[in-house]
């Protein structure tokens, strides 16, 4: 379940990360209001996946969900450069993922 939980938080964490971006400095209250609520719901889920996780595995899994996907994202609705060695560094990043979730129980 903690696994489930870090999971759900990488995706709150994805979506705060591009939430930023339509903030626009927060200056427009919707988007705020959903990026900062995004973020509080994020870190408590990570917060609670904690509790059984290792603090070092489930920041990095955490991180790196966000990171991914907030990159994937930024070539998809951004138009953000998707050149193959971008592609190759981000692939290394979900590789470590599942190598920290492979040696974890």
């Amino acid at each position: 379940m903690a696994w489930v939980t870090l999971a759900v938080a990488g995706l709150l964490e994805i979506g705060w990360a591009i939430g930023l971006k339509y903030t626009d400095g927060f200056t427009r209250p919707g988007p705020t209001v959903a990026t900062v609520a995004a973020m509080v719901v994020s870190l408590v889920l990570l917060g609670l996946a904690m509790r059984t996780l290792p603090v070092g595995t489930a920041y990095a899994v955490w991180t790196g969900i966000g990171t991914v996907g907030t990159v994937l994202l930024g070539m998809f609705l951004f138009g953000e450069s998707a050149q193959p060695i971008r592609l190759l560094f981000i692939a290394m990043i979900v590789g470590g993922i599942a190598g920290l979730k492979l040696v974890t129980s």
